[in-house]
């Protein structure tokens, strides 16, 4: 008898669909055949994983399980010899048609209570069974997980994958990432898993998760950066270096900058999808020094002592109070 799926990830029975798709992504992640390479044991229990998430998220097959178990949310398949199999839990298999015979010998196919009708549950009666059996069944959707580096997304890249499947073993897969993928974002591989019962081939599908960057920040196309600037670079103006998507790059900051002003570097951020890309903003971050000598603090107060402007003069606040 297989893992109970409930125990496989770790939550309980009453679990709710929040808390078992918070515990799949946890199990994903440790055992994904990317991050184990080579280490048959953590590919089997990433299988397995998966298997249980794929049926404790669905509420009908959720119900299903926790009503007749593994068997009762098994597939139809074709075993090694080309035979039609009912398959469930991983490796348990019976044929199709040895199983159709056990249900009939508890009570027909007519039945409304018994073994014959958990048989008509699985296959939906005895006309769709019979059609089942002849009719091709397109293959289901596999869905994947992948962590880009915040570099690999705007470039772009290619991954090496390798892709198991119920029909002719797995294969290896080279999948293209376009630049300027967003964390969440899918991306579709039309026609690689093939279908047990020769119909149509189903697609991979993966979901882009992009780790952060040590200082850039995204929002869309357009990238952010904090840069640090002193008292005196603000009220004189300067040129700075400041590190850019295309390597280091010279800006100019005016004279009187004010605190949280934006540089916008325009078309210097991330491929946009439509042959554009967005800008970069360098957002200027008024550092004041920690501690002054004596002759830097005499030198600001006699700056404030002649400065006569009201740095809040223009605050309607600053007219509503009288201050």
């Amino acid at each position: 008898m297989g893992r109970d799926y409930y125990q496989i990830l770790g939550v309980r029975k009453d679990a709710s669909d929040d808390e078992i798709k918070r515990a799949y992504r946890k199990l994903a992640k440790k055992h994904h055949p990317d991050r184990n390479p080579n280490d048959a044991a953590a590919e089997r229990e990433f299988k397995q994983v998966q298997e249980a998430y794929n049926t404790l998220k669905d509420k009908d097959k959720r119900a299903q399980y926790d009503q007749f178990g593994a068997a009762g949310v098994g597939r139809v398949a074709t075993g090694a010899n080309g035979q039609r199999v009912y398959q469930w839990g991983g490796d348990a298999s019976v044929s199709i048609d040895d199983l159709e015979d056990l249900f009939s010998a508890f009570g027909g196919g007519g039945t409304s209570s018994g073994p014959a009708s958990v048989f008509d549950q699985f296959f939906g009666g005895t006309r769709a069974r019979r059609s089942a059996h002849r009719q091709p069944q397109r293959a289901g959707d596999v869905h994947r997980e992948v962590t880009l580096s915040f570099d690999q997304a705007i470039a772009g890249t290619t991954l090496d994958m390798r892709l198991t499947h119920t029909v002719g073993g797995g294969e290896m897969l080279q999948v293209k990432i376009p630049p300027g993928v967003r964390d969440g974002q899918k991306i579709r591989v039309r026609g690689r898993v093939p279908s047990a019962s020769g119909g149509p081939p189903g697609d991979l599908i993966l979901t882009c998760r992009v780790q952060p960057h040590r200082y850039f920040r995204r929002d869309g196309a357009d990238v952010y950066l904090d840069v640090p600037i002193s008292i005196t670079e603000a009220a004189l103006g300067t040129k700075i270096d400041v590190p850019s998507l295309d390597g280091t790059t010279t800006v100019t900051i005016p004279p009187g900058t004010a605190g949280g002003s934006k540089l916008r570097l325009a078309g210097r951020g991330v491929a946009d999808g439509k042959g554009g890309r967005g800008n970069l903003y360098i957002v200027l971050k008024i550092v004041p020094p920690k501690s002054l000598t004596t002759a830097q603090r005499s030198l600001l107060e006699q700056f404030d002592a002649s400065d006569k402007t009201d740095p809040r003069a223009a605050c309607i606040w600053s007219r509503e109070v009288g201050v």
